[in-house]
């Protein structure tokens, strides 16, 4: 199901709406092109829900949170679901902040969510309704390990009970999981996280992955987060001797682009908690 996930987004070329911050804009955008999407980028109020009407589905990320960006989340979002669109949150740096924190408490109680993604801190600070983060990082006293992984996945699985939505937590081990079943994934290099935006990246091409697998969001979300891992992977093996972390970016996304679905059932490191 993985790989068939993957060949669906190549296939279908779904146009993407995304509604994200200004630091990542384009290598969101990049990424959906690479992976076999389409971008737009609208985020004034008086043509967001136009522009999401022609789309297949809407990232909404709060990166970079402004006053007019909240109107046109909420008015993006309601319309998308109106339409049957499938609709990806990503709560930037929740818990940052007391406005950042309370607009997606807010996003969240009013907008059906078919994904959530963000890392262990901002999921945590949605599932407490308050929270404390490092900026757009999660706390190191949160983060996903060997040793409290059974307590982590039991959080997210009952997270995605409480909200209807498939929550997908990334970070050293990730964990996408419904109200029945968690995908333990163990792809990626600890180095993507020297990149800024690779979190954002992953946003635009999952809401790709969902909108091409609609009946399979738990299993298009988890196949979204092994191939960007998985990319990660690779891109590191093919730096050049003075490559850093731009270079690194790039070869991401280059990744990205090459990556077919005999290398994603071969790399693909994840496992299935009932």
């Amino acid at each position: 199901m993985i790989a068939e996930c993957l060949k669906n987004v190549r296939e279908k070329k779904p146009l993407i709406h995304n509604i994200t911050n200004y630091v990542t804009v384009n290598d969101v955008a990049n990424i959906l092109l690479a992976c076999g999407g389409s971008p737009i980028m609208a985020d004034n109020p008086m043509e967001v829900e136009e522009i999401t009407s022609i789309c297949q589905g809407l990232n909404i990320n709060i990166g970079t949170l402004q006053q007019h960006t909240v109107k046109s989340m909420f008015l993006a979002g309601k319309r998308a679901k109106e339409l049957g669109h499938v609709v990806l949150f990503d709560p930037v740096g929740a818990g940052a902040s007391r406005f950042r924190t309370e607009a997606a408490l807010k996003l969240m109680r009013e907008i059906p969510f078919d994904v959530i993604r963000g890392n262990i801190s901002e999921i945590k600070t949605l599932a407490n309704g308050s929270g404390c983060t490092r900026g757009v990082d999660a706390s190191v006293s949160d983060r996903v390990t060997e040793q409290n992984l059974g307590e982590a996945v039991s959080f997210v699985k009952e997270f995605a009970k409480k909200t209807g939505s498939v929550i997908a937590v990334t970070g050293a081990i990730d964990l996408v999981a419904d109200d029945r079943e968690c995908y333990v994934i163990r792809n990626g290099r600890a180095e993507m996280g020297s990149i800024t935006g690779t979190g954002c990246q992953l946003s635009g091409m999952m809401t790709a992955y969902l909108a091409a697998n609609t009946e399979h969001l738990l299993e298009a979300a988890a196949a979204a987060v092994c191939a960007m891992g998985v990319a990660g992977e690779i891109a590191w093996q093919h730096l050049p001797v003075y490559g850093g972390n731009a270079s690194y970016r790039n070869a991401i996304i280059d990744e990205i682009c090459h990556l077919d679905e005999k290398t994603l059932t071969e790399y693909a490191n994840y496992e299935i908690y009932k």
